[in-house]
């Protein structure tokens, strides 16, 4: 595919988190397509999240439904289209649209509407064979003949919305110790979720031994709120609750980008974590951290051992949440102690 005065397309995947395991392909597409106009196409989470970014010359926002985003990329008059997504409907989407070359993983019943097809790999069983996400992006790009050496994951802050956070949180800012957030929800299910009154313990931990400034970092929704409720209630020291102070996402990187250390569930605050390079500890149970791990060297797994575990609902099945309750405060604390030194 050649390189110059081409107009492509590139479906973005819909999750947060997987989005941001996506850029070292986008990043390796962009320097193998100097030439070429890039447009990136995804929801608006996605857009806000990646935004700024420096591998596309254009967004496009899924806004409207089915028809009208045929009528929007027709009008666009792509040559490609590189689909990270993986569902039916995209690949639907853009053979409706006239789009003549379309590039993805042939799954989901959609390899029919496939110009060019990838196969992910399975396991003798027929299951998917668990690789880490960034790897599956990358073959994209390699297929494309990028260059996909590079698998660090990056994000960027704007200038404007670390302001805007100095204002509404200015004791960020001011912190005479370490800073740290924690991550108690998880969107996907709360068989992800550590229970909060370990993460409670946690926070006390970190406010005796470290004069820490905890920030507890939850989703603007009833349900998470409702845990970081729980979280305060049950903490003797004082945190701040992002359920009461809500912010952005640009300004959650911006805070986030302020941390010395991470800590929550696997989901999609810990890969904006990883994306600014901050340390980074998290608390896996029912899942296979094989399909999200991106080799970053500045992040600890923390694992719930247990029969059933990992079994990848996002219900527990159990009478007992085994697997996130083998996970105890004390590991936890140990786990921060190796990333923040001695205790003060």
């Amino acid at each position: 595919m050649p390189d110059t005065k081409e107009n492509i397309l590139v479906w973005l995947p819909s999750p947060m988190g997987d989005a941001i395991l996506c850029t070292p392909a986008l990043r390796a597409i962009r320097k193998r397509f100097e030439s070429a106009h890039i447009a990136f196409f995804g929801n608006s989470v996605v857009r806000q999240v990646m935004t700024p970014c420096g591998f596309t010359d254009e967004w496009l926002e899924q806004e409207g439904g089915f028809f009208a985003n045929v009528g929007l990329l027709k009008r666009q008059k792509f040559d490609e289209v590189i689909f990270f997504k993986n569902s039916f409907g995209s690949a639907l989407i853009s053979f409706l649209a006239g789009i003549p070359v379309r590039i993805g993983y042939a799954r989901e019943g959609r390899g029919i509407f496939l110009t060019e097809k990838l196969y992910p790999p399975k396991l003798p069983t027929g299951k998917f064979k668990p690789i880490s996400v960034v790897d599956y992006y990358l073959a994209v790009a390699s297929y494309l003949g990028a260059d996909v050496q590079d698998r660090s994951i990056e994000l960027s802050i704007e200038p404007k919305d670390e302001e805007t956070v100095k204002t509404k949180l200015p004791q960020i800012f001011k912190a005479q110790g370490p800073v740290v957030i924690l991550v108690p929800g998880a969107g996907a299910g709360p068989s992800k979720r550590w229970p909060a009154e370990r993460f409670a313990g946690v926070a006390d931990w970190l406010v005796t031994n470290y004069n820490a400034t905890v920030v507890l970092s939850v989703a603007p929704n009833a349900d998470e709120r409702h845990i970081a409720g729980h979280i305060v209630e049950d903490a003797k020291q004082k945190v701040i609750n992002l359920g009461e102070t809500p912010v952005s996402l640009g300004q959650l990187k911006a805070l986030y980008a302020r941390a010395d250390l991470v800590i929550g569930n696997d989901t999609g605050p810990r890969h904006i974590a990883i994306g600014l390079k901050r340390k980074v500890i998290t608390l896996v149970g029912p899942n296979n951290p094989e399909w999200t791990d991106p080799g970053y060297k500045d992040e600890m797994f923390i694992k719930g051992i247990a029969p059933c575990a990992p079994c990848d609902k996002g219900i527990c099945k159990e009478k007992s949440h085994l697997c996130m309750e083998a996970i105890t405060v004390e590991r936890v604390c140990e786990g921060a102690a190796k990333f923040l030194g001695e205790a003060r």
